[in-house]
């Protein structure tokens, strides 16, 4: 399995986070219509999409926080955990920009379609402020010493290095679903919904 430098990984997984600010500072002064029409009956609108990401950071920040209060000295590299590897394999888009692997939600991270569309784009960028700044304190700590559990059971927990890893390959994940119901919604000019 491949080993990576811990800062260089970290530094990284910040500029990942930092590309999908800017993307979502972009949906604010996008149509609301666009941001809430579905692309289809069975598919999610924008605003659902970003809601679903602001559950698991409402989960994972403060699990984040809490690990990080463990005091385990940074080392040089780091190395993937078979389980937090696989999980950022599986969610990571290919590097066609494409979703390789199609998923279900857990029921309590499926978001309602009715959203208002200012406060969920805030708390994401609220959220992505609040992980780019976990990331700089996991600059002094040995994120594969640190664990973190995972929201579907607290009892498996993965190196703090692949919670961000995958938590961060999930949101990259879903901004290629944000510009596909994008681009159809505006391409086939259905949109109805305005406020």
């Amino acid at each position: 399995m491949r080993k990576y430098n811990s800062q260089a990984l970290l530094e990284g997984l910040q500029a990942d986070i930092r590309q999908l600010v800017l993307i979502a500072n972009k949906l604010r002064s996008e149509d609301p219509g666009v941001l809430l029409e579905q692309p289809a009956p069975d598919k999610w609108n924008v605003l659902q999409v970003l809601e679903h990401l602001n559950s698991y950071g409402r989960y994972y920040i403060p699990a984040i926080e809490k690990s990080l209060q463990k005091n385990k000295p940074a080392t040089e590299f780091f190395k993937p955990g078979f389980i937090g590897d696989y999980f950022t394999k599986m969610l990571s888009p290919s590097e066609k920009g494409t979703v390789r692997y199609k998923m279900k939600a857990p029921k309590d991270h499926r978001p309602s379609p009715h959203l208002d569309h200012q406060p969920v784009i805030q708390t994401f960028l609220s959220q992505q402020q609040s992980l780019l700044e976990l990331l700089e304190k996991a600059k002094t700590k040995n994120i594969g010493r640190i664990r973190t559990p995972i929201s579907i059971s607290r009892f498996i927990k993965l190196k703090l290095g692949d919670t961000f890893r995958f938590l961060i390959a999930h949101e990259q994940r879903h901004f290629v679903q944000i510009n596909n119901t994008i681009v159809h919604v505006k391409k086939t000019g259905t949109f109805s919904v305005s406020l």
